[in-house]
């Protein structure tokens, strides 16, 4: 399996809303990039679509956590979309789901995160 990590950035449906599209797993080897397109945004709100993320590692984990982190100290949101059962229960196990928005989809993040 890959692990490379794709990502497809797009300007969301409404205005102030930017998507990120991942392609591949999130985890330490491709971080680095993952972390500096994150700074690089400087959106309202960024959706991050998970729907073809097979799995993450803890490096990734920290770097969601320290995005959100960043993000609401400066009024900004992040969502998640499209997170499979497997990436959720790394989520549940560290215990910081309860720290992350997540959607079901593009659509409906961009209606609640803006």
């Amino acid at each position: 399996m890959s692990e490379h990590l794709h990502i497809e950035e797009e300007n969301g449906s409404r205005e102030g809303v930017r998507v990120f599209r991942l392609d591949g797993p999130l985890i330490l080897a491709n971080l680095p990039s993952f972390q500096s397109k994150l700074r690089a945004d400087s959106s309202k709100a960024l959706i991050l679509d998970f729907t073809t993320v097979p799995y993450i590692d803890s490096a990734a984990i920290g770097a969601l956590v320290g995005a959100h982190v960043n993000r609401q100290k400066e009024g900004r949101r992040l969502g998640l979309v499209g997170v499979n059962a497997r990436i959720r229960q790394a989520f549940e196990i560290t215990r910081i789901e309860s720290l992350l928005e997540f959607y079901d989809s593009v659509v409906e993040a961009e209606r609640t995160v803006n």
